[in-house]
């Protein structure tokens, strides 16, 4: 049998590639190197990518998770580093980074005052950065562990929240004055509830010796002891505070700051009276009672509308007589008798005539103060007393009912 003849000659054909080990690398052929190269180029820089992205994710940490209570058996986590040493609760509530008076906590590690609790809030950012994390609110009494953000249900946390809003029952407030009780503070210092020592800032003692005063007022006291004064001005709320830290029974320590007050009281009177200068005391109490009185709801017209007329408001019966003087044909001077005007007027204060001061020294070189019983300068407003005072001759008379506390300087 003939062979069948090939269609192409042998020369024409491509061989097959011959095998190499696989430990060899290839040769790219031309014209495929440029490929190559751009996609290990690109591969490379894919690897370098992921590396950055990786690193990125080692150095920004997660952050923290929200809670809405502890977790288990960890219900007093944080609550050790606590320091009550530095709690001072008397300062006015602005936050120390923005001065903000709204939504205000305080750190009970360090004692300092912030807005908010959220993840974008003062008190967040500074739980985070000085590992400080429980917070009360000045408003609410409730406590808060942040940056996790649930609250803080532990009885251990009563006395601070006693000390940053004091309150009383009505059994407490009878027994104040029918018993002494003693009290100590944080260390172990013993002091009397109502005696406590007020701080004089720079130049408010003539604001000191006024509350301190009204303070010990029974009937006004137990006023702004019990009564709830959320609806009020703020003059009313501070005052109400105030008061009742001085009669705080289980306080840190045995004195108290009249800043927050004084604050308000600066505000509202357009710095008439403030911590930096000296003021009159008489100047300063009228117009405290006033406002206090303004505050609490009362008129300007009707009497008796609030506590402080119901205290210290009476009523006085004023004769006044004109005098008027003549010559007469023997040249002799007479006075005429003219009519007598009456009038019934309402007074929160009573001024009272003290004795000159005595001339002459005593042995000691020094001036004799005169003694003299309250009642015989009380005899000023008997009704039967004249005195003359500006070409008028003037008679007082207390009335009846009189007011439950006679104020007089």
């Amino acid at each position: 049998m003939s062979k069948r003849q090939a269609s192409e000659a042998l020369e024409d054909i491509a061989s097959p590639a011959s095998k190499r080990s696989r430990l060899d690398f290839d040769t790219p052929e031309p014209g495929t190197e440029e490929l190559i190269n751009e996609t290990n180029t690109n591969g490379n820089a894919q690897e370098v990518d992921d590396d950055d992205d990786f690193e990125d994710q080692e150095t920004i940490p997660a952050a923290p998770i929200r809670q809405s209570a502890p977790t288990e058996g960890y219900d007093d986590l944080y609550l050790d580093t606590i320091d009550r040493n530095v709690l001072d609760f008397d300062f006015e509530k602005l936050c120390s980074v923005s001065l903000s008076n709204i939504n205000v906590y305080a750190c009970l590690v360090c004692g300092k005052y912030f807005q908010g609790r959220g993840p974008k809030s003062h008190a967040y950012f500074h739980s985070l950065d000085e590992d400080h994390h429980v917070y009360i609110n000045l408003e609410s009494q409730r406590v808060y562990v942040l940056p996790e953000g649930y609250e803080v249900k532990s009885r251990a946390l009563e006395d601070i929240k006693y000390v940053a809003d004091p309150r009383y029952t009505k059994k407490e407030v009878i027994e104040m004055d029918r018993t002494r009780r003693t009290s100590q503070t944080l260390d172990a210092k013993e002091y009397i509830p109502g005696f406590v020592g007020m701080n004089n800032i720079k130049e408010n003692d003539y604001f000191n010796v006024v509350v301190q005063a009204l303070a010990h007022v029974a009937p006004l006291r137990n006023y702004l002891l019990l009564e709830d004064f959320s609806s009020k001005t703020e003059l009313v709320k501070r005052a109400s505070i105030l008061v009742r830290k001085i009669w705080n029974p289980r306080a840190f320590k045995a004195h108290v700051s009249p800043h927050e007050l004084l604050q308000e009281i600066s505000l509202r009177s357009n710095k008439r009276f403030n911590l930096t200068s000296q003021s009159d005391p008489v100047d300063f109490l009228s117009w405290f009672l006033n406002n206090l009185h303004l505050g609490l709801g009362g008129s300007k017209t009707k009497p008796g509308s609030s506590m402080i007329q119901r205290t210290f408001q009476g009523k006085m019966k004023i004769e006044s007589q004109a005098i008027t003087a003549r010559a007469d044909a023997t040249d002799r001077l007479r006075f005429e008798d003219a009519d007598v005007k009456v009038d019934i007027v309402r007074f929160l204060l009573l001024t009272l005539d003290l004795p000159s001061t005595p001339l002459f020294q005593d042995e000691l070189e020094k001036n004799i103060i005169p003694q003299v019983p309250l009642t015989t300068i009380l005899t000023k407003y008997d009704g039967q007393r004249a005195q003359e005072h500006h070409a008028q001759r003037k008679r007082y008379r207390l009335m009846h009912p009189l007011p439950p506390i006679l104020r007089s300087t």
